[in-house]
């Protein structure tokens, strides 16, 4: 289903290192592609949440510091360029790892061959991340096979784990994606994943784009969801997991984890080995993100006559706390989804991947 280059969430601009990447705050009202040609461009990007999904915000900023070196090579323009970047979302571990990546590359490096190497490695990335999505999908898949207990699946998610949070196929949506592939009768219930809507507006959009049976739900409906039979699994991706197995996602994920827990109902979570911070030793030491309230007292919407507006929602007297993340602890976990197989959510299972990867 990924033969089609527009199902990528980020291209290249000519031969790069500029880019172009799908403005997901517009989704699903307005389909447009956003040009990236400068640090500015590509930190506001990230932080203004144009691109998102810990994936793609590394890969991203990969791509932000080939640009920056592509003008100018010197230590001090890495430097800044480096520290620019990682200052603009703090909780998905994905851009400190990729940023650490380029640094590795080029540092050692004269000026001079700096930013062909850079934009090398941020294109290996790119591709590094569309195969190991892959291989999520198709670990995850071997798990789904067995939960075929009647004639459909029914699988929960929540906020956006597929292509658009990645650069194809997604962490959560890609065993999903494998499944619709292979014939299999799925169901996805997407939570609407408030404030910013990442289920309804980018996760919905995804599986109807591709032919997965979809329906959005209210947040607060999932328990009961669970509770009456309705969801086989709970798939979820990660934007930052703990060495001992505890994983930062989307707030709202930890309420999941523990109605899953209590309806006895799988929950997985998938994600790309770069999304584990091994040197985080629990979900306690993560740092999570709050955003501005206007994101949580106002909605952007399409009116009767197809303009898209932002309206308030609250009185204007009131503000709001906005909690992006939480954390899950990993005893709610039942397996971790990773390209490299699934591991249990422990210190322990953390440490088999680590030996197979020989950290």
């Amino acid at each position: 289903m990924f033969d089609d280059a527009s199902l990528s969430s980020l291209r290249l601009l000519g031969s790069g290192p500029a880019v172009e990447v799908i403005d997901q705050t517009l989704l699903p009202h307005q389909f447009t592609w956003q040009t990236l040609d400068s640090t500015p461009a590509f930190c506001h990007a990230i932080s203004a949440m144009q691109v998102r999904g810990a994936p793609l915000i590394g890969v991203t900023a990969a791509f932000g510091l080939a640009h920056a070196l592509a003008q100018d090579a010197s230590d001090e323009q890495l430097n800044a360029a480096h520290d620019g970047l990682l200052a603009t979302r703090p909780t998905a571990v994905n851009l400190r790892w990729a940023l650490e990546q380029i640094v590795a590359v080029v540092q050692p490096l004269p000026p001079q061959d700096r930013a062909a190497a850079a934009l090398a490695h941020a294109i290996a990335l790119r591709e590094a991340d569309i195969a190991h999505c892959a291989r999520i999908g198709e670990f995850g898949l071997a798990l789904l096979e067995p939960l075929q207990r009647k004639g459909r699946l029914n699988i929960m998610t929540h906020c956006n784990a597929g292509w658009l949070a990645t650069i194809q196929w997604g962490t959560a949506l890609a065993p999903i994606y494998k499944a619709h592939e292979a014939g299999i009768d799925v169901h996805v219930w997407a939570s609407e994943t408030r404030p910013r809507n990442q289920g309804m507006n980018l996760t919905a959009w995804e599986l109807h784009r591709a032919g997965v049976p979809c329906t959005v739900v209210a947040d607060n409906s999932c328990g009961q969801l669970m509770q009456a039979g309705e969801v086989d699994c709970v798939i979820v991706g990660s934007d930052r997991t703990a060495s001992n197995g505890d994983v930062c996602n989307k707030v709202g994920t930890y309420l999941k984890g523990l109605a899953a827990r209590a309806n006895e109902v799988p929950f997985y979570v998938a994600l790309p080995e770069s999304t584990i911070d091994w040197r985080c030793p629990n979900g306690a030491a993560i740092p999570i993100e709050e955003r501005g309230s206007d994101e949580l007292l106002t909605q952007s919407g399409v009116d009767g006559s197809g303009t898209l507006r932002r309206v308030r929602l609250a009185g204007e007297e009131l503000t709001a706390g906005n909690i992006a993340f939480d954390i899950t602890p990993a005893q709610l976990v039942s397996g971790l989804i990773t390209e490299h197989g699934v591991f249990a959510a422990s210190s322990e299972g953390l440490a088999t991947l680590a030996n197979k990867l020989g950290r």
